[in-house]
């Protein structure tokens, strides 16, 4: 399968320059994923069309929602090509209410009918694009869970002898060692489905937590640490991440709340 990223609200056919071997050049990339003589041709692509959050400091950009990401960072590990609308969520447009009644993102558009709620939309495409697997096995797909709550928890608090971090820490431990003895991802040796649903919410702890409390993860955890790298410095994850302006100002209001 070939992957292209389109950008919001592009559609039908684009020009790409392709290897006799198969490989793609993203597109306004100036270098092909390999080596080789190219010849371009046009692709017919069918997109799976996508509502995500946009950007609240930046025009047609991607916003800061972790779930959201979740669903693309699927997309792109799958290789499934995808077209982002960008939605104000501040000032939602009657399109998007028709499409989702509730007001939430992610949407996503499959067999004519728009699916929301990131556990069913990942699941689905599991099942329509099951190449690569990306499945975690039941056993192991709750690990790490538990930080994102603990997260908020300690975020919102005002009061430094809450307990609130150390209830972090304790998560963040418990995830640290679980990945020395497992790792490098939460089932062994490739990324899986709760890799890509955990490192936004990581993603977005790193940001805001180190701007609004000056924290950051300690040393000793450095397999969480080594983990963090892997996962930020992924090509999924760069194509799909927020400015760090985005996620600090969609925290703002629980903190300051």
């Amino acid at each position: 399968m070939i992957s292209l990223r389109f950008q919001p609200s592009t559609a039908g056919v684009l020009s790409a320059s392709v290897s006799s071997a198969g490989f793609i050049k993203r597109c306004g990339s100036t270098k092909p994923v390999r080596t080789g003589r190219f010849r371009t041709i046009a692709i017919a692509a069918s997109p799976l069309e996508i509502c995500v959050k946009a950007s609240i400091t930046t025009p047609n950009k991607l916003g800061d929602c972790p779930f959201c990401q979740r669903v693309l960072l699927t997309m792109e590990e799958k290789h499934v090509p995808y077209d982002m609308k960008l939605v104000d969520l501040s000032n939602k447009p009657e399109w998007f209410l028709k499409l989702s009644p509730e007001g939430k993102v992610p949407v996503v558009k499959f067999d004519e009918k728009w699916v929301p709620d990131s556990d069913v939309i990942t699941q689905a495409l599991e099942d329509k694009y099951p190449e690569p697997p990306l499945a975690t096995p039941p056993e192991k797909a709750s690990v790490g869970s538990k930080i994102f709550s603990t997260f908020i928890g300690f975020l919102k608090s005002k009061d430094p002898e809450d307990g609130t971090e150390k209830v972090l820490l304790e998560e963040l431990s418990t995830f640290n060692d679980y990945i020395k003895e497992n790792g490098p991802f939460i089932n062994g040796e490739k990324i899986s489905a709760a890799d890509l649903s955990l490192a936004p919410k990581l993603y977005h702890m790193k940001i805001a937590l180190g701007h609004y409390k000056n924290w950051s993860v300690p040393d000793s955890l450095s397999f969480l640490q080594s983990y963090m790298e892997n996962v930020f410095s992924r090509e999924s994850f760069a194509n799909t991440r927020a400015e760090t302006e985005d996620v600090i100002a969609g925290w703002r209001p629980k903190v300051m709340g």
